[in-house]
């Protein structure tokens, strides 16, 4: 099964616990934060395949924290999950790089779904930067 590093932000605690174990059963390796500051410090932390993350909080909303989050590492996969979002909200998420936009309740499987394509795309983009490197030393040497 799966091990991908997926972490929930959001300030309803129950319902990331319960989030958190639904992905748990699944395999997922996941951490859970309550605000959009704490998820910029653990993504500072450690890798993560898939950050799901509330638009509605309070303090640092969604829409901000999605942005330090790209500032912190541009290749972060974030799925943004809402109860309510407006259509401006939506563009603002989507231009800022978001994987996609889920409305809450979320299903599972559209979520897991989510995840698996969040993971796959941090790898080809890793292996993309790996190469790149490879061929900056390569051609650096002159080999």
């Amino acid at each position: 099964m799966s091990h991908e590093k997926v972490l929930l932000v959001d300030d309803e605690k129950d319902f990331v616990e319960v989030l958190a174990m639904r992905l748990e059963t699944r395999e997922f390796d996941v951490d859970m934060v309550l605000s959009g500051e704490e998820a910029l410090v653990k993504a500072g932390q450690r890798g993560y395949d898939a950050i799901l993350l509330d638009l509605a909080m309070p303090g640092m909303d969604g829409i901000e924290t999605l942005r330090r989050l790209r500032e912190i590492n541009p290749d972060s996969q974030v799925i943004v999950l809402t109860g309510r979002a407006t259509v401006k909200q939506a563009t603002e998420i989507m231009k800022l790089g978001a994987l996609d936009l889920l409305e809450k309740p979320v299903d599972i499987e559209v979520l897991v779904e989510g995840i698996s394509q969040a993971a796959t795309n941090k790898f080809r983009l890793s292996e993309q930067r790996i190469a790149e490197r490879t061929e900056e030393i390569i051609k650096r040497h002159g080999w």
